[in-house]
């Protein structure tokens, strides 16, 4: 099957998933954000005051009595009751009784240091007056993959990184997303596949989706959304299904391709549901204390549930895939895709059986996160 073969998007009317085209100096402010908080340098969103990350920033002798942190920690310090930290991404602004500095803020930021720094405070908490770029801060901490935890208008913090927080939605619109390249690749089940790479202007992350056997754009193909999974996917994990999932699913899309059918995997670089690889190694370490998967996310302060549908939309927009048929459990990745303008024709189930490493993972996702195993 050569690329030439294949009918390109152009030819099968590309949606637009979005009525105007993104900002392309907003997305590029949030790409410099991100960067500026993996380096540990201090931003400033909008009018807020300055923010200096907490995990990542050197300790140069910056202070503030205030941190913001989400709800979850909030919770952790007692400072919220558990129906406020249901939403565990949400931002809370805490005062301290003296100065923190870097130092003295990362036990309150991190809950692996729970058990080294059980006492913390005395704080309280205060209403946030920009809830707005308290909200974005938090957000591009998770796009970042730090922990969401900042110094709130720090001294001595520096020249900080500006930028809106609306830049947000335009580093997020998929509409920049596009086919960087494609390629002839047969994989052990299918000799028969084409891989083709994507990205956006300011995104690092690279997707790609496989597809396997003769595309028939009359017929719609079997379609898998897997998202990143270093630990499942390449070393083979047994806390998660990851791995068997992405390896099922292109077993039966070798199989629909052999019956005169097709399929298309979509690789999505979303590692940890979105949170990130550092942080869902965290997850795993909490979850060896005994949470489950939804708490120890929550325990993060970061969403249970962070992945790019809409980006999926747009990759199966770009090969001209109008109506799927989707491999999944997942009611929420259908009802995602038909809000993103792509008819599920059919949702497929993708049943693998437990081991005893992700029974209780399993049990989770289908108690807590509505999934139907």
């Amino acid at each position: 099957m050569g690329t030439a073969e294949r009918p390109r998007a152009a030819d099968h009317g590309v949606r637009q998933l979005s009525g105007n085209a993104p900002d392309p100096s907003a997305s590029r402010r949030v790409a410099q954000a991100v960067d500026a908080l993996r380096h540990g340098w201090p931003i400033r969103v909008g009018e807020a005051p300055v923010l200096v990350p907490v995990e990542t920033a050197a300790d140069t002798g910056a202070t503030s009595t205030r941190a913001l942190i989400s709800a979850a920690r909030a919770a952790t310090l007692k400072l919220s009751n558990r129906a406020e930290a249901a939403d565990g991404h949400r931002p809370v602004l805490i005062r301290a009784a003296d100065p923190l500095t870097l130092a003295d803020a990362r036990p309150i930021a991190d809950p692996a240091l729970d058990l080294v720094h059980p006492l913390k405070g005395p704080f309280a908490v205060e209403a946030i007056a920009c809830l707005p770029e308290a909200e974005a801060a938090m957000e591009l901490a998770r796009i970042a993959g730090i922990l969401p935890a900042f110094l709130f208008g720090p001294e001595g913090a520096g020249e900080p990184l500006r930028l809106k927080a609306s830049d947000l939605a335009a580093w997020a619109d998929p509409q920049s997303l596009a086919i960087a390249t494609r390629a002839r690749l047969p994989i052990s089940c299918s000799e028969e596949a084409e891989i083709i790479a994507f990205r956006k202007p300011d995104d690092m992350r690279e997707h790609v989706a496989l597809v396997i056997g003769n595309p028939d754009f009359d017929r719609p193909p079997l379609v898998r959304l897997h998202s990143e999974c270093l630990t499942g996917d390449i070393f083979g994990s047994l806390k998660c299904d990851c791995g068997p999932q992405l390896d099922g699913a292109l077993e039966r899309m070798a199989e629909e391709a052999r019956n005169g059918g097709w399929g298309v995997l979509l690789y999505l670089r979303q590692e940890g549901r979105g949170i990130g690889l550092i942080n869902k190694l965290r997850a795993y370490r909490l979850q060896d204390a005994g949470f489950d998967t939804v708490d120890a996310n929550a325990r993060l302060g970061l969403p249970v549930e962070a992945r790019d549908f809409p980006t999926a939309a747009r990759m199966l927009d770009l090969l001209g895939i109008t109506a799927i048929r989707l491999l999944t459990n997942n009611p929420a990745k259908v009802a995602a895709l038909e809000g993103a303008g792509v008819l599920v024709t059919e949702r497929v189930a993708h049943q693998l059986p437990a081991n005893p490493h992700n029974e209780r993972y399993l049990a989770t996702k289908r108690d807590r996160s509505g999934h139907l195993l």
